[in-house]
């Protein structure tokens, strides 16, 4: 499979976008048993993004209730703080998964689009289990929210993969 040509706006977008290369984001991370120290996740996530020069501006551990869920993204929309928040847990179908519902309640515009390349991203690495995923992503009081798998893979396959090539483009066009 070729990989996919950008547009000339695009490009453009993207270009504008680079300028504004000071990004912070928010990891929060939805699980039942994970704590601080075994939260790989997190782990992964701070590295990568320190890397690239952007920063971690919040770290909460939750557990997978929707009251949890709704706060903790109420709290970072009030500190003004994150323009990017990484939710990673709780988007299965099983009876405790209930990320997604409550992200969704509070999702301003949603991006379809990143749910559907992330799970079929996600088909080629693990085959039709992927169509288990409730992968989201939106904007919510000017931050952009992405939700992914708890799995370690699905959460580099979403940073790798989707998140890092377009954070910068995705918080330009939030606030523009």
């Amino acid at each position: 499979m070729s990989e996919p040509v950008e547009s000339p706006s695009a490009a453009r977008h993207k270009a504008l976008a680079a300028e504004h290369n000071s990004i912070s984001l928010a990891v929060v991370t939805v699980s039942d048993s994970r704590t601080p120290e075994t939260d790989t996740n997190f782990h992964y996530l701070r590295d990568a993004v320190l890397s690239t020069g952007f920063g971690i501006c919040a770290y909460h551990l939750i557990k997978d209730e929707p009251e949890q869920v709704i706060a903790v993204l109420q709290r970072l929309a009030s500190d003004g703080k994150a323009q990017v928040v990484f939710f990673n847990g709780g988007t299965g179908i099983s009876r405790r998964d209930t990320t997604f519902d409550a992200l969704n309640r509070c999702l301003e515009k949603t991006l379809p689009g990143f749910g559907e390349i992330f799970r079929m991203l996600s088909y080629q690495q693990i085959g039709s289990p992927a169509m288990f995923s409730r992968a989201t992503a939106g904007v919510y009081r000017g931050m952009v929210i992405v939700s992914t798998p708890g799995s370690p893979a699905a959460v580099r396959l979403a940073w790798e993969k989707l998140i890092l090539p377009e954070i910068q483009h995705l918080v330009w066009e939030v606030n523009r």
